[in-house]
């Protein structure tokens, strides 16, 4: 489910919100520290527009991961800036952040349906 604007959030316990940012959809791939992999929403390889991103991940030392979240570039007061992002995917490479969602899958392990941190534990990698 895409996350959706709203003026207010809806109450109660059985909701988790994410924060609105300003960004491209973003998932990381990780295969090794060797083979990592940045696509957009609709699947576009953007790894060779997203390098720093690719070499901050692979200073997350794990075996193999999928890590969805949104890239951004931030302005001077730290907020997500579309338009410095627009410029920075076609000539800064190092410009953008990502703010991670979801951790998909880790380790071999499929996450999609494990509960939130908070409520069940994420599986070891034993």
């Amino acid at each position: 489910m895409e996350p959706k604007l709203v003026a207010k959030p809806p109450g109660g316990e059985d909701w988790i919100h994410e924060i609105k940012l300003d960004g491209y959809r973003s998932q990381i791939v990780i295969t090794s520290p060797e083979d990592i992999r940045v696509f957009t929403k609709t699947g576009a390889d953007w790894t060779n527009k997203y390098t720093g991103l690719v070499e901050a991940a692979r200073e997350l030392e794990v075996e193999n991961a999928i890590v969805d979240g949104e890239a951004v570039v931030t302005n001077e007061a730290g907020l997500p800036d579309f338009a410095a992002l627009q410029k920075a995917v076609h000539s800064d490479p190092y410009a953008m952040y990502l703010g991670a969602f979801d951790i998909l899958h880790l380790n071999g392990h499929d996450l999609r349906d494990v509960l939130p941190v908070s409520r069940s534990p994420i599986p070891s990698g034993n």
